[in-house]
């Protein structure tokens, strides 16, 4: 097992700027039930849970090698946060936020970015047959109109950086302008930071199961 490019800052080595960057986390929302097709039926009710604690006393605790790798830069990581609170609180649902992300991950072979996602997309209530469909994209038969359409534009982004005119006017039919623009932005943030996964080496967390042998892209 390598060290990485830039191996992860032990807690014990956290300083104050590293605990303030990771005060802005906060817990995740309660996944919203989909509408049919998992586009969203009505906008999420706020959310007024407060930060997590960021103490000494919780230094280490469910550190991930992700944040321990941000642990050397705290100003770009508590950016990094703010932003990525933002895609967990969107106005997608839990269960699109996730088919976007695990799809991008696959796409940019991003094996750390993916084994994180598969958990949450579970957690948002995706079946392991449409997790496994995620590798195939949006032909594989199982998805609804909706959600084909959905991994079409996550493809045609990776791909090309712009979906298609006739991609985009379909989509249009059942999200609306911000959904629009939390779709492209959710891809671009997941499609960075598989760029900068890939470029530090960072290794999967302990217990984290990465890409099937039998799929391995």
């Amino acid at each position: 097992m390598s060290d990485g490019r830039i191996p992860p800052l032990p807690a014990e080595e956290w300083d104050a700027d590293v605990l303030d960057a990771l005060s802005v986390l906060r817990p995740p929302r309660k996944p919203r039930p989909p509408a049919e097709n998992g586009a969203p039926a009505e906008p999420a009710p706020p959310d007024s849970a407060p930060p997590r604690e960021s103490t000494p006393a919780r230094r280490g605790a469910g550190t991930s090698n992700l944040i321990g790798v941000l642990s050397h830069h705290p100003a770009l990581m508590k950016s990094w946060f703010v932003f990525n609170n933002h895609l967990f609180r969107s106005t997608l649902t839990d269960r699109v936020r996730e088919m976007i992300t695990v799809r991008t991950a696959w796409l940019r072979r991003s094996e750390y970015e993916w084994a994180q996602h598969v958990r949450m997309a579970r957690t948002a209530g995706m079946s392991d047959d449409e997790i496994a469909a995620l590798d195939v994209g949006p032909d594989a038969p199982l998805w609804g109109s909706v959600d084909a359409l959905v991994l079409r534009a996550v493809d045609q982004l990776c791909e090309n950086r712009r979906i298609g005119d006739d991609v985009w006017a379909a989509l249009c039919e059942h999200f609306d302008r911000r959904q629009m623009m939390d779709i492209v932005f959710t891809v671009a943030a997941y499609d960075a930071l598989g760029m900068a996964l890939e470029n530090f080496d960072v290794e999967l967390d302990a217990g984290a199961e990465g890409f099937p042998a039998e799929r391995i892209p």
